[in-house]
């Protein structure tokens, strides 16, 4: 199993450049990224691809396959042992999602595995829920050394907020054993404590979230996308988290799984102990409600 992270500080970039994998870049510089990775790693990269509704990426429904390619690209000039991109679509199958939007070129272009996480080989892992109290996760758990998820920042409609926990905790769990969309064995009945029993098992080490664009309204799909230019990451995913709630108006203990992560410690959610680096929180906020919203909404002062 995957080991949990010991991270000394809790370092989130919150930058703002119109060109995502620019604003993802300068983001990953801040945060020291490159540390985090040796050549001994096998690297997972985790992407939103939870269904091919609307125009994709435009629409903020799934995360940019050039921005993809962008992070690919960072990760390779670390010279890890391996690089995997490995997700499960919530909707439709997997390959449908690579195959419209394009990802499966810059998969095939960057010569990178891909693993499809809603098939086997599994293992069987506990959980600390009541329903399912146990899930079958593909094997690349015991393999991986790494994790980076990659996916946008939104309202969601049963989680609250959608931003890098909620990612991976419903990336991972198998659709052939849970159905589409991952429904058939209870995971959305507790949904907030599911993706924290999730986030147990898999902690992030490197989180990105784009708010270029991010969801309003009504996620994971039926939202109207927002191009803010703002890209969030950071070495703590509740701490990435933490500043992505912010911008929607939201404090931790607004998003159950996300105060249910901090009281587990699993991550930082007090805005005093997390290292913000590149906007303040305020300036954030600013930026973020002027181009959502047309007016200035800041909560941070």
């Amino acid at each position: 199993m995957k080991d949990k992270l010991n991270n000394k500080e809790s370092i989130v970039a919150l930058v703002q450049n119109d060109n995502e994998s620019t604003a993802v870049l300068d983001a990953l510089e801040k945060i020291n990224a490159k540390d985090i990775i040796n050549t001994n790693d096998v690297v997972v990269i985790t992407p939103n691809w939870v269904n091919n509704k609307k125009n994709h990426a435009s629409d903020a429904i799934v995360v940019g396959a050039k921005t993809l390619k962008t992070i690919i690209r960072y990760v390779k000039n670390l010279n890890p042992k391996r690089i995997i991109v490995a997700t499960g679509s919530g909707s439709v199958k997997t390959h449908t999602v690579m195959k419209e939007v394009g990802y499966d070129e810059i998969i095939k272009s960057e010569d990178v595995e891909f693993i499809d996480l809603n098939n086997g080989p599994f293992i069987e892992v506990e959980l600390n829920h009541d329903n399912p109290k146990k899930t079958k996760i593909n094997k690349l758990i015991e393999e991986m050394t790494v994790l980076i998820s990659f996916t946008q920042l939104k309202h969601h409609e049963e989680a609250t907020m959608s931003a890098s926990i909620k990612n991976i905790a419903l990336g991972w769990p198998p659709a052939e054993i849970h159905g589409y969309p991952k429904k058939n064995l209870g995971i959305h009945d507790d949904l907030h404590s599911f993706i924290t029993a999730m986030t147990k098992i898999l902690p992030i080490d490197i989180s990105i979230v784009s708010a270029n664009p991010a969801m309003i309204g009504s996620g994971p799909s039926n939202g109207i996308a927002r191009h803010t230019g703002i890209v969030i990451c950071g070495n703590d995913a509740i701490a990435t988290d933490t500043i992505g709630a912010r911008l929607l108006g939201f404090k931790p203990q607004a998003i159950h799984y996300l105060y249910n992560c901090s009281k587990l410690k699993l991550g930082e959610s007090n805005l005093d102990n997390i290292i913000l680096k590149g906007m303040t929180i305020a300036e954030g906020e600013r930026a973020f409600s002027k181009k959502v919203y047309g007016d200035i909404v800041v909560i941070d002062k």
